[in-house]
């Protein structure tokens, strides 16, 4: 029989379970000098085979020290935020990053008496460690399970899906440029592949990288939200950047202005995605955009945008009309661009001519004389729509009507047997109006051409797997805007979180004012009314504003209070 050594001095939470009663000293000796030998810590050889029960273990060691336990099974390990400190140091510190918020980084592990796996973690990701205790044989399975995940969730396509992809730059560049071999780096060439591929396969509207001092970070924005998915060494970002300018046709030589391209991924003999490149200049590299530009979304179907029953009758009897001016307004990513082309579907027949002027095209349409904005060779939005008016159009579609002489030429098409769609950048319909007014043009040619105003935004709809009933004070809910006669039956839900979703959210709604000009308005207008006129006047006249649609999708269940409150807040 070998002997046991009584020399050793226990400290931690080895102490704490012989102080409890849970491991006599004798014991931990002996199973001390095993664990030495398999070159484990002592607690793991314990859980492992058996020793001690690993839940007793964590809410003892919770009680005693202080540490907030967790149960790793009420969360998704498949979506930690592993790159924050990398494989390496995660095995080596056995603990894991559960999430950030802050400057604090919570951190997963067995026993909290282990400063140096904190201080590693806090130099690595440069955010504050705070410990939460949770089971050793549960630690051991989510670790392996995130790390995995961290290993494919770039690559859950098969090799041959990755190797049959045909990727080409969008446009024509006659820049002749030095492909260097970093360039043609095969690792870098597949790394880059498999970002675009999960981009698509989540569904995210933009990916940005961002080279830092020391990290270069990569952030999918899903449903309006920014979020990190990646942080791969700031020794590649160069490499990276390269490989995505050499695919979109930029120059790679030129790193001290802005640079705009175009990528193809061809995914299918029927489907094909299209991502929009920006790269700009920062102190420490180039960071690149990418805009996911996929001709599905504009293809959803009107009743899938978010309209009510009557802005929806409003928005079509507006575009059928043969002449007039549709305008459709709201900050950039609010989603103007999929409404005026579920529009154009619906009028894209044979028997219509329609001509579009955008800056850039982001969603091509067979059957649509889609044309790309080109300022530098002089073609311009104002330009481009004096063409269009020599090619017997029925309907034309500005991208954006930004100055004077835009507005009146849209104006004038309106009133000569043109259907004419574009959008502005204001908050809402009443400024619309004032906008066209402070550009210049003529309050009764606004009267005489305007059909339709349109401000929307998007907000992010509640999953329908994991939403609960939320129990807010009636104060509360007349602050927010709802109606004393609404409270009595009214049911509102809040975002919880599950694997379906995203932090409660799955997918994103439109919230919408939609306003015609009532013979009230018009008169309005002529006599010089303000936005505040404007639209106390057609709050007077049944349209509802952002505000009042956003809390009658809140009423409905589709959206949260919270998610009402940031879309619309003034």
């Amino acid at each position: 029989m070998s002997s046991v050594p009584t020399d050793i001095q226990f400290s931690g939470l080895t102490r704490c379970l012989i102080e409890k009663g849970l491991l006599t000293e004798s014991d931990a000796q002996i199973h001390n000098q095993e664990a030495q030998k398999n070159q484990i810590p002592l607690i793991r050889y314990l859980v492992t085979h058996k020793l001690i029960n690993s839940k007793a273990l964590a809410t003892e060691a919770s009680r005693e020290f202080g540490v907030p336990f967790f149960d790793l099974d009420a969360i998704d390990c498949r979506r930690l935020p592993v790159n924050l400190v990398g494989e390496k140091l995660i095995r080596k510190c056995h603990a894991l990053p559960l999430f950030s918020r802050g400057k604090t980084l919570f951190v997963a592990v067995s026993d909290p008496t282990d400063f140096r796996a904190l201080d590693d973690f806090k130099f690595h990701s440069r955010l504050n460690p705070e410990a939460i205790l949770v089971e050793e044989d549960k630690l051991l399975k989510a670790i392996e399970v995130s790390l995995e995940a961290a290993d494919t969730s770039m690559a859950d396509m098969l090799d041959e899906d990755l190797s049959n992809l045909d990727i080409t730059g969008g446009e024509e560049d006659t820049t002749k440029v030095d492909v260097n071999s970093d360039v043609d780096d095969a690792p870098i060439v597949r790394y880059v592949n498999k970002i675009l591929l999960d981009s698509i396969k989540q569904g995210v509207s933009d990916i940005h990288m961002e080279p830092y001092e020391k990290i270069f970070r990569i952030r999918y924005r899903s449903d309006g939200i920014l979020r990190q998915v990646a942080t791969p060494p700031a020794s590649i970002a160069g490499r990276l950047v390269s490989r995505l300018k050499v695919m979109s046709k930029m120059d790679i030589a030129e790193r001290r202005v802005p640079q705009d391209g175009r990528i193809k991924m061809t995914l299918s003999k029927n489907r094909a995605i299209d991502f929009r490149v920006n790269t700009c200049p920062t102190l420490f590299g180039e960071k690149v955009v990418l805009r996911i530009l996929d001709p599905t979304s504009a293809q959803l179907g009107i009743e899938k945008l978010g309209f009510e029953p009557e802005q929806q009758r409003i928005f079509l009897e507006a575009i059928n009309k043969p002449y007039g001016l549709v305008l459709v307004t709201g900050p950039t990513g609010s989603g103007k661009t999929v409404t005026l082309y579920t529009g154009l579907n619906i009028l894209n027949t044979i028997e219509r001519n329609i001509s579009t002027a955008e800056d850039p095209v982001e969603i091509t349409v067979e059957g649509i004389n889609q044309v790309n904005m080109n300022p530098k060779a002089g073609l311009t939005f104002a330009s481009a729509l004096r063409a269009f008016l020599r090619q017997d159009p029925d309907i034309i579609m500005v991208g954006e009507i930004r100055d004077l002489e835009t507005a009146e030429i849209a104006v004038k098409a309106a009133q000569t047997g043109h259907l004419v769609l574009s959008t502005l950048h204001t908050n809402d319909a009443p400024q619309t109006l004032n906008r066209l007014l402070q550009m210049g043009i003529p309050p009764f040619n606004i009267v005489a051409s305007v059909n339709l105003i349109m401000a929307q935004r998007l907000g992010r709809r509640l999953c329908e797997h994991c939403k609960v009933p939320a129990d807010f004070p009636d104060k509360v809910l007349l602050g927010a805007g709802f109606k004393q006669e609404e409270l009595r039956d009214l049911k509102i839900f809040s975002p919880v979180g599950c694997d379906h979703c995203n932090n409660g959210y799955k997918g994103r709604v439109g919230v919408y004012q939609v306003l015609t000009l009532t013979d009230k308005m018009r008169t309005l207008i002529l006599n010089g009314g303000n936005t505040d006129q404007l639209a106390e006047c057609a709050l007077a006249e049944g349209f509802n504003d952002l505000r009042r649609s956003g809390l009658n999708k809140v009423r409905m269940g589709i959206t949260s209070l919270e998610e009402i409150d940031r879309i619309t807040k003034e």
